[in-house]
């Protein structure tokens, strides 16, 4: 028998890992994010996000959500600046009587500044998101022994960003479990959670996708009332928090986007005047 030569040795090698390793990859898959009828409109190096649509979302972040999550990153102010929920080209948004509102309907954890001893204030503009656990193990005892994850930075630390959070709320439960799967105790099944299933499944056939996740169903329809009177059906509810998670993740995003358009244009205009001026000036030179 011929020996192999490294070459065939590495081809063999690299055989062998895609046959064995192929079923675990399979197990981690999910099923695809969807997007919403007709997109998100921040989506794109122009798209911006629509403000009427994050209200709703941070409607929904804040009375379904914000009793098991906190956004640390993300502070009251945010809300009032340019391309936020409650933009006012009227106010800074430090003086937005909206964000000043909604800030203060927070309690705070601080310390008196004269004694040193733990308060609760009302919240002001500068403060971030609190957390409406003390701690994280105080989270995880509430939850289970898992504890809620920030929304900070949720839809960028998650492949398929707002898509997939709108995928995983809206479509993600409710499914029948695939047969020979066995869901543990609190744990939910959704084909949309990137999860290893292999070891749970005792059927026939190809491991199914998606994962346990031990969020129940965090919404159902009609559970927030929308300001603009948009029916809150759960597709829209789930599109809308999404898109609110979206711009938490990076609350200077549309205007960063309208920076680089406008550097783009300036680029454009200031290489055709150099084009002309080079065509001017040499244009009787033989070259």
């Amino acid at each position: 028998m011929p020996a192999f030569t490294p070459i065939k040795r590495l081809i063999v090698a690299a055989a062998a890992i895609a046959l064995f390793a192929t079923p675990a990859l399979a197990a981690r898959t999910a099923d695809e994010p969807k997007s919403p009828p007709g997109g998100y409109s921040f989506n794109g190096p122009f798209g911006q996000h629509d403000q009427r649509q994050l209200q709703r979302g941070f409607k929904v972040w804040r009375e379904v959500c914000s009793s098991c999550h906190a956004m640390h990153l993300v502070h009251f102010r945010d809300l009032g600046e340019k391309g936020g929920p409650f933009w006012n080209p009227k106010y800074k948004s430090t003086d937005n009587p909206v964000v000043k509102a909604l800030a203060a309907q927070y309690q705070i954890s601080d310390l008196d500044t004269t004694t040193g001893d733990p308060i609760k204030r009302p919240g002001t503009p500068a403060d971030a998101f609190p957390s409406p656990y003390p701690n994280a193990t105080a989270a995880a005892a509430a939850n289970g022994g898992a504890a809620p994850p920030d929304h900070s930075t949720i839809v960028k630390a998650r492949d398929g960003g707002a898509e997939y959070i709108y995928s995983l709320i809206a479509f993600g439960y409710g499914k029948a479990v695939p047969a020979g799967l066995k869901v543990g105790p609190g744990q939910n099944y959704n084909p949309y959670y990137p999860g290893d299933l292999g070891s749970y499944y005792t059927g026939k056939g190809k491991v199914p996708t998606g994962g346990f996740i031990a969020m129940p169903q965090p919404l159902k329809a009609g559970q927030v009332t929308f300001d603009d009177g948009t029916k809150s059906t759960l597709p829209q509810e789930s599109a809308d928090v999404a898109a609110f998670l979206d711009w938490a993740s990076d609350p200077h995003a549309d205007e960063r986007k309208e920076m680089g358009t406008g550097a783009v244009f300036f680029m454009l205009i200031l290489a055709g005047l150099t084009f002309l001026s080079y065509k001017r000036i040499w244009r009787n030179v033989a070259h």
